[in-house]
């Protein structure tokens, strides 16, 4: 395939004069050579200053869930494509590049990454468009290289993804700054539906969000490093909520699992919000195999003081630590420009495998001395336990073991059931339950396992 290419690119690059594009400009022509690079297709100019290719990647994932209480909701065990995602990339010229990235699982499209950068001041990267700002280092490293097959639930709930922006980067090797300018969420039909009811029939401003992050790093070498980081958040109310309901506040996520759809933990809108401010805090490190993790978050809601009257503005938080240690011989790897953990350099020919162990906690849950305004949102901590299989540099194959514990609280905003009240009957209103032993909150153990290629 690649020899029919080269062939066929050099035979046209013989004929290059006076070529014109499908509008009649004239254009300019220089030949590119293709190349197979860990199994990307790079098609690449000879002095460099051009360069094309594709980024896709496949996730299969199986999810199976038991030892929950009797009383509790059944929980579905089944299988998704968690990710289909085709992305086309090009370095334009030394300065400008240009990304669209593309997600088709399970036969949904979702616009990802598409974007503008230039990089013509040293140590400087400058983005417009849609993609990740800089705030959380597990949000931020790519879906390929997680130690786990999804992000903590703290990461879930209070972390951006995507979002139209504006996006500025300083790195160096020891310092990494970065500057975010946050419009809409770039997700799903729905979500712009939303964006362009809320403008149409209400007139709503989009709203905005804004976003700095300093890391330090001491020590960062090829083998070893030290991440210290921290980044604040301060957002306002975004059109992307549901129609019509503005000026509001929403945290909810999944016990770090897909397959299931439940969200156990979910506050529900907390009406008349005037902003948010939200902070996080990362300390990281690899040596060797080893690689360790962990980052607290933490979210004040604060209220439109015309409308509600709080001593203090609500506050969630929530936290994780995680760590795996490649057993073959392999070393982590760490991103200096993205502030984050990288592909893995297998120990063996082909592969390694890696030994990966978790704890995370959240808690959505604000009530004492709120009376009337009090948030029962959940909490919920869980253990995990994964063993990763990397098959050369493009194959991956994820096991994970979960426990979690959700509190009584934690009733997906009253549609779940959380334990039994004085007659035995199953209740999904947390004020009725009759906790024997202390049981009150569902409960569960999740056997997850992950297929994936990258190419």
């Amino acid at each position: 395939m690649l020899a029919v290419l080269f062939i066929g690119t050099m035979a046209y690059a013989q004929n290059t004069d006076n070529v014109v594009d499908q509008y009649g400009n004239r254009v300019n022509v220089k030949e590119v050579y293709p190349s197979d690079r860990d199994g990307i297709l790079v098609f690449e100019s000879k002095d460099k200053d051009y360069k094309f290719w594709f980024d896709s990647r496949v996730q299969v994932d199986f999810g199976h869930y038991f030892g929950a209480q009797e009383w509790a909701d059944p929980i579905g065990s089944g299988a998704s494509i968690r990710r289909a995602r085709f992305a086309v990339k090009t370095q334009i010229t030394p300065d400008w590049y240009g990304e669209v990235d593309m997600e088709l699982a399970n036969g949904s499209f979702e616009l990802k990454d598409a974007l503008v950068r230039y990089t013509g001041l040293e140590n400087w990267q400058f983005n417009v468009g849609s993609m990740k700002p800089d705030f959380s280092m597990s949000r931020n490293t790519s879906s390929r290289y997680l130690e786990f097959m999804e992000r903590p639930m703290v990461v879930n709930a209070f972390a951006p993804s995507r979002h139209l922006g504006v996006f500025a980067k300083y790195t160096n090797k020891y310092f990494f700054g970065s500057a975010s300018i946050l419009f809409q969420e770039i997700e799903g039909q729905e979500t712009r539906d939303y964006v362009e009811a809320n403008n149409k029939d209400y007139g709503m401003d989009e709203g905005l969000s804004y976003i700095g992050k300093i890391v330090v790093r001491p020590v960062n070498e090829a083998d070893y490093g030290i991440h210290i980081g921290g980044a604040v958040m301060y957002d306002t109310p975004k059109t992307s909520d549901e129609t019509g309901v503005y000026a509001g506040t929403r945290f909810s996520c999944r016990n770090t699992t897909n397959i299931s759809r439940k969200k156990y933990i979910d506050t529900d809108d907390i009406k008349n919000t005037k902003y948010n401010l939200i902070a996080t805090a990362e300390l990281a490190g690899h040596y060797d195999g080893l690689r360790i993790e962990s980052a607290w978050m933490s979210d004040w809601t604060y209220m439109d003081p015309e409308k509600v009257v709080l001593d203090k503005p609500y506050h969630f938080q929530g936290w994780y630590v995680e760590g795996g240690c490649l057993l073959l011989g392999g070393k982590q790897s760490y991103d200096s420009d993205g502030a984050k953990f990288n592909r893995v350099r297998p120990g063996r020919l082909w592969g390694d495998v890696e030994l990966a162990l978790k704890y995370e906690f959240l808690n959505m849950n604000d009530y004492e001395g709120r009376g009337d305004l009090a948030i029962y949102g959940g909490s919920a901590e869980l253990y995990g336990a994964g063993l990763n299989f990397y098959f050369g540099k493009n194959v991956k194959m994820a096991l994970n073991y979960q426990y979690v514990n959700n509190d009584r609280y934690a009733n997906g905003k009253g549609k779940l059931y959380v334990g039994l009240d004085a007659d035995g009957n199953a209740t999904k209103d947390f004020t009725k339950v009759v906790a024997p032993d202390g049981e009150a909150g569902v409960n569960y153990h999740m056997l997850l396992a992950r297929f994936q290629v990258a190419f």
